[in-house]
């Protein structure tokens, strides 16, 4: 019985840095494009609010679409190894990139986006890969290390791709392209399998299911405020990512180099926060309080980026904000608390299944909301809508989640 694990042990590094480059590599290729590619559809697109219209379109086709094929994707990799399905993601991604370097019209940045979401299955399957080729010991080691590499992919990338878009707005997308294409090239001739035959699974469909994590969620009436808090705020912060880029071009006249420079530092700073003073924020404040004043925090600052009138502010608005990054990982050991151990794998999954849904239905009303205002003169308040709405969601956040703690005794 041991001797399938006996060769596991000495390739296990070898595989894991495959999956770690496989992760970077598709978070900074998504980062990549994540300044330039609203200006390339306002090149198609004419005016400012078709160019919000169909921005907000793409983000939802390509969230649906991930959706929709990262569950099926996942299954797949029980049935038949996760090798094939890691290479799969990596071509298609690629396929994605160069599509829309080549686009010349905004029929064709749809094809791109539809690939992309149906190929961006790296996290998932790249952290059964980690799972397969860890030790029980070394297993949480390795998904930390899967996630610095999620992190880094997305610091870097928004960096690169606006110093490259400042060269050429198609440039990013072969960069990005030919990255992927080189993560395959190595994964197929350098990387074995890691699922032996005899420990796959048969493939069936309740397992594809996407919305049923979401259902499970809904019937935990026990902890329904927490619940209702961390949607609200996890919303919020989704209708800040895929609307920021247009917010800041609309009033700000930035170009992807700033967007992307920006978008560098929300990244750093997050980083910071949750990999290095989280533990020191715990220590003093509590889990509880952290989540309220994060909550807070995070409110104010979403009024003021609508108020903003220099560009210069949001940099400070962001370096002020330190404390809204790490309301996530509070409010989730929080409800972690009040779920029984053998369930905590199914609840973060179920809380992950919230952001996939926000991704889908928050750039269509973020960009609804940018493309009402964008005939307005870029001094005018009332531009910075969509983020008074962000406002609004994460101050019921703070209500409801003051609710809870009253009825319930929570351990700070």
């Amino acid at each position: 019985m041991n001797t399938p694990a006996a060769p596991a042990a000495p390739a296990a590094a070898g595989n894991l840095n495959f999956v770690l480059i496989c992760v970077f590599i598709d978070m900074l290729g998504i980062g990549l494009i994540v300044p330039v590619l609203p200006a390339l559809v306002g090149e198609f697109a004419g005016t400012r609010e078709n160019q919000a219209y169909w921005y907000g379109m793409m983000s939802a086709v390509f969230g649906l679409m991930q959706f929709i094929f990262m569950p099926m994707l996942g299954a797949i990799s029980d049935r038949v190894g996760r090798r094939p399905v890691l290479l799969y993601s990596m071509a298609g991604m690629s396929v994605n990139f160069l599509t829309t370097a080549w686009a010349p019209n905004l029929a064709c940045l749809f094809i791109g986006r539809v690939i992309g979401g149906m190929s961006s299955a790296s996290m998932s399957v790249a952290s059964a890969y980690a799972s397969d080729v860890s030790t029980p010991e070394n297993r949480a080691k390795s998904f930390g290390k899967i996630g610095a590499a999620f992190g880094l992919g997305f610091i870097c990338g928004p960096m690169l791709g606006g110093l490259l878009g400042t060269v050429d707005l198609h440039l990013p997308f072969y960069v990005a392209g030919g990255l992927s294409a080189a993560n395959l090239v190595y994964g197929y001739f350098a990387v074995p399998e890691s699922l032996p035959a005899g420990r796959r699974a048969p493939f069936r469909l309740s397992k594809i299911n996407p919305l049923a994590a979401l259902v499970k969620l809904a019937r935990r009436t026990d902890i329904r405020g927490l619940i209702v808090t961390y949607t609200l705020v996890t919303l919020a912060a989704m209708m800040l990512q895929t609307t920021w880029v247009l917010y800041t071009t609309f009033r700000f006249n930035w170009t992807p180099g700033e967007n992307g420079a920006a978008l560098f530092c929300v990244g750093l700073t997050a980083a910071v926060v949750q990999a290095g003073l989280l533990g020191l924020l715990i220590k003093r404040f509590g889990e509880v309080r952290l989540a309220q004043l994060g909550m807070l925090s995070g409110c104010v600052t979403y009024l003021l980026y609508g108020l903003a009138t220099h560009g210069w502010m949001m940099y400070v608005l962001i370096l002020c904000n330190v404390l809204s990054f790490a309301i996530g990982p509070a409010l989730q050991s929080i409800i972690s608390k009040d779920t029984a151990a053998d369930q905590q794998g199914e609840l973060m999954g179920s809380l992950q299944s919230i952001s996939s849904v926000g991704v889908i239905f928050m750039p269509l009303l973020g960009s609804a909301i940018l493309g009402e205002v964008s005939h307005l003169a870029s001094s005018d308040w009332r531009v910075g809508s969509t983020f008074y709405l962000c406002a609004a969601m994460q101050a019921v956040a703070v209500l409801v989640a003051q609710r809870y703690f009253n009825q319930h005794e929570v351990a700070a």
